[in-house]
């Protein structure tokens, strides 16, 4: 069922079943411990992780990383433990009934006392049923389960899977780390042998096309030694369109990118909020999506300092919808580039938060009867709208008049800061409110 996913270097696992060549990446994967760069942070002593790859851990775990960190790799070498059997489920291909057909073989190798290992890639594409249909089985260690994910288990694993499993984070290999790999493919058997010259400054070259990911250099090393006995820079560049980004629609990185160029738009680094931009807009992110992101900004981080901001957010979104990709990318970056040199006040957030917390804790007093609909029979005769001042009667536009309940006379929401458009807004509102707030006058 592994369909050749966990064949181990050596001499079943350098060509397939067809006897074509296994690919690189697969040539090299390690063989024992001490082949694995990185992830010393999961592999020291006495660790989890460590414990079960000799073969005395007994918890579930579900390796959570980018790809190329190894996540495969260390479930090969969980799977050879002593003693343990071992199945293998791709969640592209596998259903409810695979899951159950694995459970039930499992529970009749543990009735003769051996234990599976049961290898689940790409876990967080099960869905609800299936994942539920592992529960019993992990709780009672009928398997031994580890997951593989590139997507943050908190959002594609359901809780009592969680709870039952150690969640253990693969971070990308170091540069270091990356150009270990690639040496080690070039000189080893299993690998180039030492039959292809590769120049320092190409293996430099994979190292930053892999941005961590060690499959992603092995397979651009490959793809460019079979254009002959040398590969340099330009082989590698001839032999790769670009390099892949790191970036899936749909899992953690959406949430991560997303973040970053929220973040840098607040935090008004502008080059750092269109490199986050571009890097969505290249992995093909639904621009729609960036273009809400940018209406909410506008309100929630700029608010009045710059109330121009929000009429750009919502133009950008408008041309996304009216004209679409890929020439609303350049009203998105317009956008983008508004929004994070604007100055920035998060008085509106605040302001609106204050209230809401008055009115949860119970602030919520009659409204003033002067203010009451006077619209309707009776309404005089109730006191309602009776001594309501129109503004646009007075030269100024502005009453002394009681406009909140009575608990809330006083209270301040809005705090304007000193930063862009706020800072005569400031000035003007503390006139107004000394205005509206004043005795009645004797007028």
């Amino acid at each position: 069922m592994s369909e050749g996913l966990f064949d181990l270097p050596g001499a079943s696992g350098l060509t397939d079943r067809s006897g074509t060549p296994a690919p690189l990446a697969v040539r090299m994967r390690p063989a024992t411990l001490d082949e694995v760069v990185g992830q010393d942070h999961l592999l020291a002593p006495g660790s989890p992780l460590r414990r079960l790859v000799e073969g005395a851990g007994a918890a579930s775990v579900i390796l959570y990383g980018p790809p190329g960190t190894g996540k495969t790799t260390l479930a090969s070498l969980i799977s050879q433990a002593t003693g343990r059997r071992f199945e293998a489920l791709s969640a592209l291909s596998a259903g409810v009934k695979e899951v159950r057909a694995v459970i039930d073989t499992a529970r009749r190798a543990a009735a003769h006392g051996e234990q599976t290992v049961l290898f689940i890639d790409e876990v967080h594409r099960f869905s609800k049923t299936q994942q539920d249909a592992l529960l019993s089985a992990v709780e009672n260690r009928v398997v031994l389960l580890v997951a593989a994910t590139t997507e943050n288990p908190s959002f594609s694993v359901v809780a009592p899977l969680l709870s039952r499993s150690l969640i253990l984070a693969l971070q990308p290999l170091r540069p270091d780390d990356v150009r270990t790999v690639v040496k080690r493919a070039i000189d080893d058997p299993r690998g180039l042998g030492g039959q292809v010259q590769v120049s320092d400054d190409a293996v430099e070259l994979l190292v930053q096309l892999s941005a961590g990911d060690a499959r992603r250099a092995l397979t651009a090393l490959e793809v460019a030694a079979e254009a002959g006995d040398e590969v340099t820079v330009e082989a590698i560049e001839q032999s790769l369109d670009k390099a892949a980004v790191r970036y899936d629609r749909d899992g953690d990185q959406h949430y991560d990118v997303i973040s970053a160029f929220i973040k840098s738009i607040r935090g008004s680094d502008v080059d750092a909020a269109l490199h986050y931009l571009a890097r969505m807009l290249v992995a093909g992110e639904d621009p729609r999506f960036v273009a809400r992101r940018l209406m909410i900004l506008a309100s929630e981080d700029i608010g009045m300092a710059d109330p121009t901001a929000l009429q750009t957010a919502v133009a950008a979104a408008q041309t996304v919808q009216l004209i679409g990709m890929p020439e609303a990318q350049l009203t998105l970056a317009h956008a983008t580039v508004h929004l994070a040199t604007a100055p920035k006040s998060n008085a509106v957030t605040t302001a609106l938060g204050k209230a809401m917390n008055d009115i949860r804790d119970g602030k919520a007093g009659l409204v003033p009867p002067h203010l009451r609909d006077g619209h309707y029979s009776r309404a005089t005769k109730l006191g309602n709208a009776v001594g309501y001042k129109y503004s646009h009667d007075h030269p100024d536009g502005v009453v002394a008049q009681q406009y909140p309940p009575d608990e809330l006379v006083g209270v301040d929401y809005y705090q304007p800061t000193g930063r862009g458009a706020e800072r005569e807004i400031a000035s003007r509102l503390e006139k107004l409110r000394a205005i509206i707030r004043r005795k009645r006058d004797k007028a």
